[in-house]
C-alpha cells in the first residue's frame, strides 16, 4: 500500500518549505470513481487462493477509500479555514511515523493568533475525528505494507510510475516515456484547476520552463481532473493555463497508470517533483507553488543537482 501523503520523505533531497497548498482529497474525489487509491502489490495466482487474496484487496480498497472520503468531508465542510492551515503547513515538521491529525494540530498550535476562537473550535473537533481516522487508516495500511513486502521486487527503479509512461497533451499528441529520456530533468507539476494556489503559480512553472530548457529541462503539468481523456476538463484547464500565459506541455494521463496512481495518493495540490531521464523521481516532492521566490529558489537549486549528475555520468 502506498502512502497517501508524498510529502513523507521517501526520496533523497530534503526541503524544507513554507507551503501554499490546495487540500489534494477535493481532486482525488473526481477520480475514485475511475480508480481505488490502493494496490494490493500480489502476484497473480490461480484458483480459490486468488479469488479470495481479490476478495480482500477489494474490501481492503474499499474501506480504505472510505475513511480518506470521511476526511476529504471534514475539510471540504470547512474548506476556509482548513485551507488557511494548508498554507501554514511546514514540511520539515513532518512526522513520516506520526498520525497525520498530530501533525495538523502541531501546525494549528504554531499558528494559532491566526485564527478566530470559532476557527480554533472547529479545528479542534476536526483533527479529534481525523486522529481516529488516522488510526483506522495505519492499522490497514500497516497490514497491507507487509503483505507487499513479501512480494516486493529487489529493483526500487522498476517500480517508478514513470518508467512505462504513456499519455496525451491536449491537441491529442501521443507522449511516452521517451519524455522523460531526451531531458536531463523533467519538472512534473500536479495541480487541478480548481486550486487557487496552482493556478497562481503557472505563469512562474512558464518562466522556470523557459529558464531550463537550454539546460536540458523542461516542465510538463499534469491536471489530475484531466484524466482518462476527459474533454470537458481539458478544455477548461487548457482555458486557465492560457489565461496565465502558460504555454509548456500539460498531459492527460489514464487514471489506472502507475503514474495516476501515484497522482491520486497526492494529497496537497500543487505538488512538484523532479524525474531524471531514466524515469525516476529524484528527491522529495515538493509542496507549494513556486511563485513564492524562496520555493523557486530551492527548486532550482534541486534542478540544477539533478543536471549536475546527469552529465557527470
Amino acid at each position: 500500500m502506498k502512502t497517501k501523503r508524498t510529502f513523507i520523505p521517501v526520496f533523497t533531497l530534503s526541503v524544507a518549505l513554507l507551503l501554499t497548498a490546495c487540500n489534494g482529497k477535493e481532486a482525488a474525489d473526481t477520480k475514485k470513481t475511475q480508480t481505488t487509491q490502493t494496490e494490493s502489490g500480489t502476484e497473480a495466482v490461480t484458483g480459490s487462493v486468488a479469488e479470495s487474496e481479490t476478495e480482500t484487496a477489494g474490501a481492503s480498497g474499499t474501506k480504505l477509500d472510505d475513511l480518506y472520503q470521511q476526511e476529504n468531508q471534514i475539510f471540504a465542510d470547512h474548506a476556509d479555514v482548513w485551507n488557511k492551515v494548508f498554507g501554514m503547513m511546514n514540511k520539515s515538521t513532518a512526522d513520516p511515523s506520526g498520525n497525520y491529525g498530530d501533525y495538523l494540530a502541531d501546525t494549528v498550535e504554531a499558528n494559532k493568533d491566526s485564527f478566530s476562537e470559532d476557527e480554533l473550535n472547529t479545528l479542534t473537533d476536526d483533527i479529534a475525528t481525523i486522529r481516529k481516522i488516522e488510526e483506522q487508516i495505519a492499522e490497514m495500511e500497516n497490514g497491507n505494507t507487509a503483505s507487499e513486502d513479501s512480494n516486493a521486487k529487489n529493483d526500487s527503479e522498476e517500480a517508478s510510475p514513470f518508467r512505462d509512461f504513456s499519455g496525451q497533451d491536449y491537441d491529442g499528441n501521443t507522449v511516452d516515456e521517451s519524455l522523460f529520456s531526451k531531458n536531463a530533468v523533467t519538472v512534473v507539476n500536479f495541480w487541478f484547476t480548481g486550486c487557487k494556489p496552482c493556478v497562481a503559480e503557472l505563469s512562474k512553472l512558464n518562466e522556470l520552463n523557459d529558464a531550463i530548457k537550454s539546460m536540458g529541462g523542461e516542465v510538463v503539468g499534469i491536471n489530475t481532473e484531466t484524466f482518462d481523456g476527459n474533454q470537458d476538463a481539458i478544455k477548461e484547464a487548457a482555458a486557465v493555463l492560457e489565461s496565465q500565459g502558460a504555454k509548456y506541455r500539460n498531459l492527460s494521463i489514464d487514471s489506472a497508470s502507475a503514474a495516476g496512481k501515484y497522482a491520486s495518493d497526492i494529497m496537497a495540490f500543487p505538488t512538484t517533483i523532479l524525474v531524471d531521464r531514466n524515469g525516476n523521481i529524484v528527491g522529495e516532492p515538493m509542496l507549494g507553488g513556486i511563485d513564492n521566490q524562496e520555493n523557486y529558489d530551492t527548486l532550482m537549486k534541486q534542478i540544477q543537482s539533478v543536471i549536475d549528475a546527469d552529465s557527470a555520468k
